[in-house]
């Protein structure tokens, strides 16, 4: 008797019906598009999330760019340094302890680039699923990331 293939082509497993499995495969896959996109910015994933960030925010703190991609303060502070020197932010100080942080025209220049291969790659994703199963997705998956907020706050 031959196995129960899944989608893929491959045996079927327990682990094809949960949820975080398939929610984990599928991640893996679209960043490591989303990598391959980004190859010859030479920055990785989260160096142009935070980069977006505060294109879209400028005068936003450090501590504020972590808590909108949910990145630790520990883990925020390389992801800025190399942003700062590599001349597509800089930082004044806003307060006593706090900065502000801005994209300088380099970086302006790299959050267009970068937006426009985000672009492309979120249309290899988003052509696999009709207008109402990805607009279902787009309504779902912030419910399970609310779940995560609920747990640490």
């Amino acid at each position: 008797m031959q196995p129960t293939r899944s989608a893929s082509g491959l045996p079927a497993t327990s682990l094809d019906r949960l949820l975080g499995y398939q929610l984990r495969r599928a991640s893996a896959v679209m960043m490591a598009d989303l990598a391959r996109e980004l190859a010859d910015l030479e920055m990785r994933p989260a160096e142009v999330t935070a980069l977006l960030v505060i294109g879209e925010n400028p005068g936003c703190s450090q501590t504020e760019v972590g808590q909108v991609l949910g990145i630790k303060r520990a883990n925020m502070v390389p992801i800025i340094s190399r942003l700062m020197d590599r001349d597509l932010i800089d930082r004044e100080r806003a307060d006593g302890r706090s900065h502000a942080l801005r994209v300088t025209e380099t970086g302006a220049a790299v959050v267009a680039d970068a937006l426009a291969r985000i672009e492309r790659h979120e249309a290899r994703f988003s052509e696999l699923f009709d207008a109402a199963t990805l607009d279902a997705l787009h309504a779902a998956l912030p419910l399970i990331r609310g779940q995560r907020d609920e747990a640490e706050g």
